[in-house]
């Protein structure tokens, strides 16, 4: 009879330790993956969220370079960098498409000192001035030559007619210059500083397309 209250007494204390529910066990274990996976997705678009100003910010000074190598081989790489950075929407160094937007700011400069003189009172009766804008037709219809040209694939003989253009342009420009001093005519402050900004964006232009074949493989690019 001992024994049988032996074996009694063991089944009591089996049964005060019940066994966890398999059903329990596979939902805790749900959970606890969920909230991992959870945690894991908001770290990874927490670090996205930093590292992506870091790469926005890198661009910007990847222009300026450009732009600052691009202008230093110019007579006036001030006046090149402040008019390229301040058109320049591109973040990827090409030197072909700075030479566009030299070319394009050129035209807008010309354009500029052209309505300049034609809205001189003196225009009719100084046969000078009229001179002058017949050559700032001949000069703008030179540089939208060159405009065209960069469209094109660039070779040796394409860079040679831009420089041609270029130079050309520039000539024209002189030209009137001299005429004017020969009649003496004194220009006002607004046509002198719109004369100077022009010759500057020619002169950069010119210095860009002379170099543009060393700029490109500089950059580690190939002629479009």
């Amino acid at each position: 009879m001992a024994s049988v209250n032996h074996f009694k007494g063991y089944d009591k204390i089996s049964q005060s330790h019940p066994k966890t529910s398999p059903r329990r066990s596979s939902t805790t274990i749900i959970v606890s993956a969920l909230l991992i996976f959870t945690l894991l997705t908001v770290l990874t678009l927490f670090v996205s969220m930093l590292e992506e100003p870091i790469k926005d910010n890198k661009h910007p000074a990847d222009s300026v370079d450009s732009i600052k190598t691009i202008c230093n081989v110019t007579r006036y790489p001030e006046s090149c960098f402040a008019a390229l950075s301040s058109l320049n929407a591109s973040k990827n160094p090409d030197p072909e498409a700075f030479l566009d937007l030299s070319l394009r700011l050129a035209i807008t400069h010309l354009s500029n000192l052209s309505s300049s003189f034609r809205s001189l009172n003196d225009l009719h009766s100084q046969p000078a001035l009229k001179d002058c804008l017949t050559l700032f037709d001949e000069a703008l219809t030179r540089l939208h030559d060159s405009v065209s040209a960069t469209k094109a694939q660039f070779t040796k003989e394409k860079i040679s007619d831009i420089q041609t253009w270029i130079s050309a342009a520039m000539t024209d420009q002189d030209t009137c210059n001299y005429g004017l001093e020969e009649m003496g005519w004194t220009a006002g402050e607004e046509i002198k500083s719109q004369s100077r900004t022009f010759k500057e964006s020619l002169s950069n232009s010119l210095a860009i397309v002379a170099n543009l074949q060393k700029l490109v493989q500089k950059f580690g690019l190939t002629m479009h």
